[in-house]
C-alpha cells in the first residue's frame, strides 16, 4: 500500500466517524430546536450557555494541549520509563483543568454579560443558571482531549473518533425526556427566559453536560485494552516543556484574536431580538445566537466531513517532510490536499446555497416558518466563506507542520479584524434582523483574507505552492459547480410547484435535488478531467464488489 493509499484510508475512517457524529449532531440540534425553539429569549440564554466551555477550552486548554502536551505524549511512548512520563503529564493536566473549570464556573455571571449584552434581566439570569450547569463541561473536554491523545499515540483511534457520536446519544435523549416530560416549545410556553422553572433549566442542561461527561468516561476502558494503565503522579523537571512553551505562548495568542472576534459577533447576535422589537418585528422571527449556533453546524458540516478529515490525515506526512527540510514535498502536499478540498468544498457550497432554505426546514423541524426563514438567511452568507475556509484550514497544517505558530499571528489579527468590523458595519447599517447574517457575511470574507494571505506568504516560504496547477482545478470545480447549481435550481422550481412547504416536502427536495447536483457536478468534473475527484471516492469505490486488488 502506498503513503497516498494509507493517507487516503485514514481520511476515509476518520471521515466515517466524524460523519455518525455530525449526523447525530444534526439531530441533536433538531431534538434541542424541538424543545426549546431556535429563536427567542431561552434559545438564546441557553446557546451563549452552553458555548462557553467550547469557548473557554479553545481559548485556555486547547492551544496548550496540542501544542505542548500532545506532542509530549507522543514522544514519551518512544522512550524508557514512558507511561510513568505520561502520568505526570496526565496529573498536571487534569489538576489545571479542574482548576481553571472552578475558577471560571464561580465567574458565571461576568463571563455571560462578557459574551452576551441581552438587555432583559430574566434573560439574563437564565443565562447564569444554565451557565452554572454547562461551564463544567471545560474540565471533561480537556480530559477527553488528554486520553484521546494517549489512545492516538498508542495505536488506538476509534475510541477517540467515536466518542464524541456517545455525547450526542446522551444529549438527544436527554432532550427527549425535556420534552416528554414538559412537551416541546410550542406547548410548553419556553420560549420566553422569565417562564422558565428550576427543574426546566437542571433538565436541559443538565442532559448536555452529561454527554461531555459520557464522551470522555467512555475512554476509559479505551485506555486499559490499549494497555495504559494511570497512575497520579507529580514532578515534570527536565521535561523539557518550557521549551516547547514558545509555541504555545503563539498559539494561545492566535486563538485568543480569534474569540475576540467572536466575543463581538455574539454580542451582536445577542441585541438582535431586543432591538427588533423595538421595531416591531417579533423576536422569534429575528436570528440571534442561537440561530448563528444552527447556522454554524450546518456550515461545519461538510467542513468536518472532508476537510478535517483530510488534513488531519495529510498532517503527519506534512511533518515529516517539514522536519526533513523537504521543500518540494511538503509543497506538493499542500497541493494535494489544497485541490481535493477545493473539488470538495466548492460544490458543498453550491449544494448549500441551492437548497438552504429546504435543508434549513428539515434541522429545524419544528421550527416556525419565520424561524427558519431567519436562520436560511445566516446559513447562505456563511456557507459562501466554505472553500476559503477549507483553503485556510490547510494552510494552517502547513504553518503547524514547521512548529510555526507565530507566523499565524498576523493573519489571524487581520482576519479578526474584518469579522469585527463586519459585524459592527452590520449592527449600524442594517436591520436587526439581518446583523447575524451580516456577521456571517464578515467571516466568510475573513476566510478569503486569511486563505489569500497565508498562501502568499507561504509561497515565499515554499518558493511556490504548485499554484497554477491549483487555481486551474478549482476554476474547472466552479464551472462544474455552477451548471450543477443551475440544473439543481431548476429541479428545486419544478419540485415547488407540486409540493408544499412542510418538513417531508423539504426532505424529498433535499433528497431529490442533492442527488442531481451530485451526479451532474460528477459527470461535469468528468468531462472537464478533474481528476482529484478520484482522491475523495477511491476509498469507497474500492470498498465495492469487484473493486478489490
Amino acid at each position: 500500500m502506498t503513503d497516498d493509499d494509507g493517507m487516503r484510508r485514514g481520511a476515509a475512517l476518520m471521515a466515517s466517524g466524524t460523519a455518525v457524529s455530525r449526523v447525530l449532531g444534526l439531530l441533536r440540534g433538531m431534538v434541542m430546536v424541538s424543545a426549546i425553539g431556535a429563536t427567542g429569549q431561552a434559545a438564546d440564554a441557553f446557546a451563549v450557555a452552553n458555548k462557553l466551555p467550547n469557548v473557554l477550552y479553545m481559548l485556555l486548554a486547547g492551544g496548550v494541549l496540542n501544542a505542548i502536551l500532545v506532542p509530549q505524549v507522543v514522544r514519551a511512548y518512544k522512550r524508557k520509563a514512558g507511561q510513568e512520563y505520561v502520568d505526570r503529564l496526565l496529573t498536571l493536566g487534569f489538576v489545571a483543568l479542574a482548576a481553571t473549570t472552578v475558577v471560571l464556573t464561580l465567574l458565571a455571571p461576568v463571563l455571560i454579560n462578557l459574551y452576551s449584552n441581552f438587555g432583559n434581566p430574566a434573560q439574563d439570569a437564565l443565562a447564569t443558571t444554565f451557565a452554572y450547569w454547562c461551564i463544567p463541561q471545560l474540565f471533561f473536554y480537556g480530559v477527553y482531549a488528554l486520553l484521546g491523545q494517549v489512545l492516538n499515540a498508542r495505536g488506538s483511534f476509534g475510541p477517540y473518533m467515536w466518542a464524541p457520536a456517545v455525547n450526542n446519544i446522551v444529549a438527544i435523549v436527554g432532550f427527549g425526556v425535556f420534552i416528554a416530560v414538559f412537551g416541546g416549545w410550542e406547548e410548553s410556553g419556553v420560549v420566553e427566559a422569565a417562564s422558565w422553572t428550576p427543574g426546566q433549566t437542571a433538565l436541559l442542561a443538565a442532559a448536555a453536560t452529561l454527554g461531555v461527561i459520557a464522551q470522555a468516561v467512555v475512554l476509559i476502558p479505551a485506555l486499559r485494552r490499549a494497555g495504559v494503565h494511570y497512575r497520579p503522579r507529580w514532578g515534570l523537571r527536565g521535561s523539557g516543556l518550557g521549551a516547547a512553551g514558545g509555541i504555545a505562548t503563539w498559539t494561545l495568542a492566535g486563538l485568543a484574536v480569534g474569540q475576540l472576534g467572536y466575543l463581538v459577533v455574539s454580542r451582536v447576535a445577542s441585541t438582535a431580538p431586543a432591538a427588533a422589537i423595538d421595531d416591531g418585528v417579533s423576536a422569534t422571527a429575528v436570528a440571534g445566537i442561537a440561530a448563528y449556533d444552527v447556522a454554524f453546524l450546518i456550515f461545519m458540516l461538510p467542513h468536518s466531513l472532508v476537510t478535517v478529515s483530510l488534513a488531519t490525515a495529510l498532517f503527519t506526512r506534512l511533518s515529516g517532510q517539514a522536519h526533513d527540510a523537504d521543500v518540494d514535498g511538503v509543497r506538493a502536499t499542500l497541493s494535494s490536499g489544497l485541490r481535493v478540498v477545493g473539488v470538495f468544498t466548492i460544490f458543498a457550497t453550491a449544494a448549500i446555497v441551492v437548497l438552504d432554505l429546504p435543508l434549513t426546514r428539515v434541522v429545524l423541524a419544528r421550527a416556525t416558518v419565520e424561524s427558519a426563514d431567519a436562520v436560511s438567511a445566516v446559513v447562505l452568507t456563511m456557507i459562501v466563506g466554505l472553500p476559503a475556509f477549507g483553503a485556510w484550514s490547510m494552510f494552517q497544517r502547513a504553518y503547524y507542520a514547521y512548529e510555526d505558530a507565530r507566523s499565524m499571528v498576523p493573519i489571524q489579527v487581520a482576519m479578526a479584524a474584518v469579522v469585527v468590523a463586519g459585524a459592527l458595519l452590520s449592527r449600524a447599517l442594517l436591520h436587526p434582523s439581518s446583523w447575524v447574517a451580516g456577521a456571517g457575511a464578515a467571516m466568510s470574507v475573513s476566510y478569503l483574507v486569511g486563505a489569500v494571505v497565508a498562501a502568499w506568504r507561504l509561497r515565499r516560504r515554499l518558493g511556490g505552492i504548485d499554484g497554477p496547477r491549483v487555481l486551474q482545478v478549482l476554476a474547472r470545480s466552479t464551472l462544474a459547480a455552477l451548471v450543477s447549481a443551475g440544473i439543481g435550481g431548476l429541479v428545486l422550481l419544478l419540485l415547488g410547484r407540486g409540493l408544499s412547504t412542510g418538513l417531508m416536502a423539504s426532505i424529498i427536495e433535499c433528497a431529490v435535488v442533492g442527488t442531481v447536483m451530485g451526479l451532474v457536478y460528477v459527470g461535469a468534473l468528468r468531462l472537464l478531467r478533474v481528476r482529484e475527484l478520484d482522491s475523495l471516492l477511491l476509498p469507497v469505490l474500492r470498498r465495492l464488489p469487484g473493486r478489490r486488488r
